[in-house]
């Protein structure tokens, strides 16, 4: 199974229209278009019922006491853990693309709606949930796609990694409110293939 994507190669750069946040020289970062980038795939088995779509960020520093802080930076030593970008399940064995825009073409402040979505998917909350949960302005849950936005003082270049799911059921048995880790767990035992595509990212000029 092969995923691709006419927004980016893997292994290369992902173009601002599909970030949460990009390069501004007077305040670091300013807002993006954050459209999901289009995806497509095939060589799916033939007995596929249904496919699920995560994309995760596995550079995200596991302190936040440094982040985003003037005359700071964050250390590439400093241990990373996983930031859930999107996660969509359900999508039906029938679709092998997604458009871009399709599930995500603005940035929300204080969330997104979910988690029914196009195609009869469902999609579950992504991390910015957890990371504006503080912010007045932002806080509330976000469903489906958010683009990249890592700290502009960081000492690496972020991965963010699409990982396609073939599987052998046609509904993941997860309900109400889920994440990645919870989706992670569901599928276990009815993957059939898998295929990633890794894009890039940072809002450090120094990189």
């Amino acid at each position: 199974m092969k995923l691709t994507s006419t927004a980016f190669t893997d292994g290369q750069r992902i173009p601002g229209d599909f970030s949460f946040c990009i390069p501004d020289p007077a305040h670091h970062v300013c807002l993006g278009k954050n459209l999901n980038p289009a995806l497509a795939w095939d060589g799916a088995p033939a007995d596929t019922q249904s496919f699920v779509l995560i994309c995760h960020d596995p550079d995200v520093p596991s302190k936040g006491d440094d982040v985003n802080q003037e005359g700071r930076t964050i250390p590439a030593s400093l241990p990373r853990v996983d930031f859930f970008h999107w996660v969509l399940i359900d999508l039906p064995a029938t679709v092998n693309a997604i458009s871009q825009g399709e599930f995500s073409n603005t940035v929300s402040p204080r969330g997104k709606p979910g988690p029914q979505a196009a195609h009869g998917t469902r999609q579950g909350i992504n991390n910015y949930t957890d990371w504006f949960a503080g912010d007045n302005d932002m806080r509330g849950d976000y469903y489906g796609y958010d683009g990249p936005c890592p700290p502009w003082n960081d000492e690496i270049i972020h991965r963010y990694i699409f990982t396609l799911y073939a599987l052998d059921v046609a509904h993941l048995p997860v309900e109400g409110r889920f994440g990645g880790t919870e989706v992670r767990q569901a599928i276990q035992g009815h993957i059939l293939a898998e295929a990633s595509l890794i894009g890039t990212y940072t809002l450090n000029p120094k990189l």
